[in-house]
């Protein structure tokens, strides 16, 4: 079989920065197995799977070693893959049905891809001592959302200085974990990075999906519902951010880098 095949970068309007994603079109559903292996084979943080439905899209989305429940720049990357092929119109918001229920994108006058994802609260909590000193540096304030950490920092340099050492860090439980601060630049609220070791992505270039935290996190503390953040991994890539009750709405541009086949 042959089938369409895209290399997105998403939260970035410059190709080789942001977050790579991979979109497969698929016409049907296929089994789990097929899709791991597509994404092994891919080998980015994640490949995004998807294919019509009477309501909309079905999306799934895989990192190379595991299934997870919610990618915001493969689903940035999809959609902007379904308007720029002509399957959608880009007067049209999409809809997804996936793992963490349905979400949406629609295409901004600004040429911004606006999702719409559900709000993720973290309260206080603790964290495994080996996770800290895997770290290299002590947080300022610890919190926990679902299977993820947040680790709030002094400073943004504090952040760019993290070299976090994944060997160990896989030696305890985990899924996820975000650093943040707050930014020392004018036109940006808030910085962080995303480590996922456990499921084979050591540090991810740009999360949206960790904003689903970090925008209520940082909203609640600085009293205001639109922000912008930077995700400060070496691609980088800038989010906008905007809070609606238990929603959370970000923003972001993309561009398409490769067009290819599936072979088999």
């Amino acid at each position: 079989m042959s089938i369409r095949i895209y290399q997105v970068d998403a939260f970035t309007e410059k190709p080789f920065q942001g977050n790579p994603a991979a979109v497969v079109i698929l016409e049907q559903a296929q089994t789990p197995q097929w899709m791991q292996l597509v994404a092994r084979e891919m080998n980015l943080s994640e490949t995004a799977f998807v294919y019509p439905q009477p309501d909309g899209y079905h999306l799934q989305w895989f990192t190379p070693e595991a299934e997870v429940e919610l990618c915001g720049h493969a689903t940035l990357s999809t959609a902007h893959v379904l308007w720029e092929s002509g399957r959608e119109s880009v007067e049209t918001p999409i809809l997804f049905s996936t793992l963490s229920g349905q979400l949406g994108a629609r295409l901004k006058s600004d040429g911004f891809v606006e999702l719409d994802f559900p709000a993720a609260p973290c309260e206080p909590g603790d964290l495994p001592a080996e996770i800290i000193s895997a770290m290299g540096a002590i947080p300022k304030s610890i919190s926990i959302s679902g299977k993820k950490w947040l680790l709030e920092y002094q400073n943004e340099q504090e952040i760019l200085n993290l070299k976090p050492d994944f060997l160990r860090l896989k030696q305890v439980p985990g899924r996820g974990l975000i650093a943040t601060s707050v930014s020392e630049k004018s036109n940006v609220d808030f910085v962080s990075r995303y480590f996922a070791p456990w499921i084979g992505v050591n540090e991810d270039p740009v999360t949206g999906s960790a904003h689903c935290i970090l925008g209520p996190y940082w909203g609640k503390k600085l009293g205001k519902s639109n922000l912008i953040a930077h995700q400060v991994s070496s691609r980088g890539g800038v989010l906008h951010v905007r809070l609606s009750g238990e929603r959370v709405f970000i923003g972001g541009k993309a561009v398409t880098v490769l067009i290819g086949e599936l072979t088999c």
